[in-house]
């Protein structure tokens, strides 16, 4: 019998070049970005004390990739030109705080067996512990901080920003480098840190639909063979990609999507129909995690509206979704939000793509209100929110939708 897996490669030649991680050995679309991200990081070339560089925009819009991309050019011209260059970089994601920063820095700088432990320190000596790691190298040495909006205190921002002013190192030219998606945080710095970490602000707007058709275009002629796209399907995936906001990460996570959908149908290339069908589920799957990810009462609210719709009785009044979330907190005898702030919840499901909502006018003894319904399907949604109907129980209009028609769940 034949194996079940066999080795594939009508469509792709290298599909791991449309994963997030792969740095291609050129960046398009970026041009602007490159020249002042190169002017400031030309005096590390020099021997001159480098800049502190502040890079931010929304997430996919190529601030790591630009960052990865030119640190290792500048580490091959380092090497040519016999500059001494130390590169470290460190993921904020999950470092809430500026000891958690600090000491993750300490580790990095650090052979595994000498890491030290996560907590238990005092302050001053997590510092004085990077102050000495710092020092052991030589020449310039650049920290890049990426994710750094996720530290929400200035501490260690201020710390190793000031480390050289304040006489903490003495051995090397330092200079950092913080990556954001969020825009507004170096507005939350206190001026001092401000001052020192965005000595040079480079922002990375949104890309075009030429530039994102330029870098699938780019990522297409490596990882698929010649003749595996139909015409239409690189500009469509960067009209979508421009939809979502610019995101090249999303546009390129299409094609690779279309391109494993049309592998698992044996297709003999890739269509606009695959890249249809591909965004409807990189849709289904975004909306699951963001209903996942809502608080309690907001998964309540939802849950509310779900119920109605399932009933066939929406689009609904917020009085009317109002009603029913009230029954599911008091059947758990949960005490819920006002009715004020049940409707923001409702406001932010339409921002969200969750919801719809119109306005009615019913003349002038009718009144003016909105009435909300689903922007996804019922089954979907319950899937999404299968935990909080566990908890409070399955409403009766849902039982059809769950799993073994509810036959786990308690009935409301």
């Amino acid at each position: 019998m034949a194996p079940r897996f066999q080795p594939d490669d009508t469509l792709y030649k290298r599909r791991n070049t449309l994963k997030v991680e792969y740095v291609p050995d050129d960046i398009v679309g970026r041009d602007n970005e490159i020249e002042e991200y190169e002017a400031a990081l030309q005096p590390i070339i020099n021997g001159e004390y480098p800049d502190n560089i502040f890079i931010y925009g929304k997430t996919g819009v190529g601030k790591t990739a630009v960052t990865n991309f030119l640190l290792n050019e500048l580490l091959e011209s380092a090497e040519q030109f016999e500059v001494d260059l130390s590169v470290i970089s460190l993921n904020c994601d999950g470092l809430n705080t500026s000891y958690q920063a600090a000491i993750s820095l300490v580790n990095n700088l650090r052979e595994p067996e000498d890491h030290i432990a996560e907590t238990g320190h005092p302050q001053s000596k997590v510092y004085r512990l990077l102050w000495d790691e710092l020092n052991k190298l030589s020449g310039t040495v650049i920290i890049i901080l990426d994710e750094i909006d996720h530290i929400t205190d200035d501490t260690f921002l201020y710390q190793i920003s000031r480390a050289d002013n304040n006489g903490y190192i003495d051995n090397i030219q330092l200079g950092l480098i913080g990556i954001s998606n969020d825009s507004t945080f170096r507005e939350q710095l206190d001026a001092k840190v401000q001052s020192s970490l965005c000595e040079t602000e480079i922002s990375f707007p949104p890309y075009g639909t030429e530039e994102l058709q330029k870098v699938l275009e780019q990522r297409a002629d490596i990882a698929f063979h010649q003749n595996a796209l139909e015409e239409g399907v690189i500009a469509l995936c960067a009209a979508l990609g421009r939809q979502d906001g610019g995101d090249a990460r999303r546009a390129i996570t299409l094609l690779r999507k279309a391109g494993d959908l049309a592998r698992t149908e044996n297709a003999d290339s890739v269509t606009t129909d695959h890249v249809e069908r591909a965004q409807e589920k990189l849709e289904a799957q975004q909306s699951m995690n963001i209903m996942r990810d809502l608080t309690e009462h907001e998964q309540l609210t939802l849950y509310a509206l779900t119920t109605l719709a399932a009933e066939d009785t929406t689009p609904a009044r917020s009085r009317i979704v109002y009603q029913r979330y009230k029954e599911l907190c008091e059947f758990q005898g949960r005490d819920p939000r006002t009715a004020r702030r049940m409707r923001s919840f409702l406001s932010d499901f339409e921002i969200l793509n969750l919801t719809l909502s119109h306005m009615e006018h019913r003349g002038q003894n009718g009144g003016t209100y909105r009435e909300h319904e689903l922007n996804r399907d019922i089954a979907t949604v319950v899937d999404a929110l299968q935990t909080i109907i566990s908890e409070f129980g399955a409403h009766r209009s849902l039982i059809e939708y769950l799993p073994d028609s509810g036959k786990e769940f308690t009935a409301i």
